[in-house]
């Protein structure tokens, strides 16, 4: 039976093996482990105490040897590189129970090809006082242990992958909310975007049931959070504001069977600071009927976002006075007369003696003065209600469902402010020229931004009028001509 056998198997006896043991119990050791793991040569030493009495012939094999004879020759060579440690395993077993034990070992056949063998070793009925009878049977799981170490491999890969990501990576279960949704799919509802204008609870119950099951270190980073926990109780501060609408969307897009996802979103790190996200939203390949594995890909445009949010101020905005230019004002005032609302008011207002300060001062000094009157028509004229400037010295208020004595009260805050800017700055008189007009029904704005313009060059001609026939005192003071 012994040499039939389907299995390798090995007589080996054990005998002084038991005598070490017994040894350095009666020498008080406890802690068998600590002991060898202190004394690594005594491992050596009872491994070289055991001896070999017989194998099969399916060891033989096994171990690529001509006969059993040739195999136990050349043990040294089965025996070899990672042994020792299974082997303290082995003493450790046999420390602790008396029938045997089962381990994991490397061991090699004579050609030098690695095998991971399965050991189970049972001492033989009767030979139980010294151990000179071991049954060993050496079952070869070398395949098996190839598959786990090249799926621990690829585990490992993967998750190297997934942390490493330049990206902010999400795993996140969905399958709570999946299963709202059909409750409400079996309830009869066709038009979902409809059932959540009548119930928009139900989008903040679905927000509430998304369990996250990991992040990887680019979010921590992303989020200024100091660890997993840290974020995950933070959540809240992350997904707040518009969040709400975005996440809308995405449950219709799910509705509609979209589970691969795309957007734009804004969130929030935990410090506070705005992040815009290109979000990338995928339910993992397998788990499209449950939800329980989804993948959220967050990738930082924050900064592309601000630059797209300066050109689109540089398309807009006079960068002297940090006021509209005459593009915005020509679109403007061509949306107002389309879609209102009426009336409309329109202040036109000219910045007095700019040439004089550019021809004496300079333009460093102009320039400065026309950064004033951005300063004052920024902190008077408040949306919905706007201002720019267009052209050198002329700038243009529109007021949209204002009526004339609502333009007049403007008219004196701006001079107001006029007034406190000068006692501030040092240097050249800030003062404008300032005509009004309300649209009338029948009249077309352009010709109400007429009207207030000649009632702005009237005022001037007052200005210098009353200011005496010389023009450069009344810009620049008496001190200064």
């Amino acid at each position: 039976m012994f040499e039939l056998a389907p299995l390798p198997l090995w007589l080996e006896d054990f005998s002084r093996v038991k005598i070490l043991l017994d040894g350095w119990r009666a020498a008080g050791v406890s802690d068998l482990k600590a002991y060898l793991q202190a004394n690594l040569a005594l491992v050596r030493e009872a491994a070289l105490s055991i001896r070999v009495i017989a194998v099969n012939q399916k060891t033989v094999e096994l171990f690529e040897a001509d006969d059993a004879a040739d195999l136990i020759a050349n043990l040294d060579v089965v025996f070899s590189r990672d042994m020792l440690a299974s082997h303290m395993g082995e003493l450790c077993q046999l420390w602790v129970r008396d029938d045997g034990f089962e381990s994991r070992a490397v061991n090699y056949t004579l050609s030098g090809k690695r095998l991971d063998v399965q050991l189970k070793a049972r001492i033989l009925p009767g030979f139980e006082h010294d151990w000179s009878r071991v049954l060993l049977s050496t079952e070869n799981v070398t395949e098996m242990e190839e598959s786990r170490r090249l799926l621990a491999s690829s585990e490992a890969f993967a998750r190297g992958l997934f942390e490493h990501s330049p990206i902010s990576l999400w795993v996140e279960d969905f399958s709570v909310v999946k299963n709202l949704m059909d409750e409400v799919r079996e309830r009869g509802v066709t038009d979902f975007r409809t059932f959540l204008d009548v119930h928009p609870e139900f989008v903040f119950r679905c927000m509430s049931e998304i369990k996250v099951l990991d992040v990887n270190r680019h979010t921590l980073e992303l989020f200024r959070a100091e660890n997993r926990n840290d974020l995950l109780s933070r959540l809240g501060e992350v997904f707040r504001d518009d969040m709400e609408q975005h996440f809308r969307e995405q449950l219709i897009d799910l509705w509609e069977g979209r589970l691969f996802q795309q957007r734009e979103v804004v969130n929030y790190s935990l410090e506070g600071e705005e992040l815009h996200v290109h979000m990338q939203f995928s339910v993992f390949p397998g788990r499209e009927r449950d939800w329980s594995l989804v993948q959220v890909a967050l990738t930082d445009i924050t900064a592309r976002k601000k630059a797209e949010a300066y050109l689109e101020f540089l398309g807009k905005h006079d960068i002297l006075t940090k006021l509209y230019n005459r593009s915005f004002f020509a679109d403007e005032l061509n949306r107002l007369e389309r879609k209102g609302p009426l009336p409309v008011t329109v202040i036109v207002a000219d910045l007095n003696g700019l040439k004089i300060v550019n021809d004496t001062l300079g333009h460093a000094a102009g320039d400065a003065l026309l950064r004033r009157a951005g300063e004052v028509l920024r902190e008077g004229v408040q949306k919905p209600h706007c201002a720019a400037r267009i052209g050198g010295d002329e700038f243009v208020v529109l007021m949209p469902a204002t009526s004339e004595a609502e333009g007049a009260q403007m008219i004196a805050e701006i001079e107001g402010l006029v007034e406190v800017n000068n006692q501030f700055y040092a240097g050249p008189t800030l003062s404008f020229s300032l005509g009004q007009a309300t649209s009338l029904d029948t009249e077309r704005l352009e010709d109400t931004v007429k009207r207030a313009d000649k009632r702005m060059y009237e005022e001037k001609r007052k200005h210098y009028e009353t200011s005496g026939h010389d023009r450069r005192e009344a810009v620049l003071g008496p001190d200064e001509t």
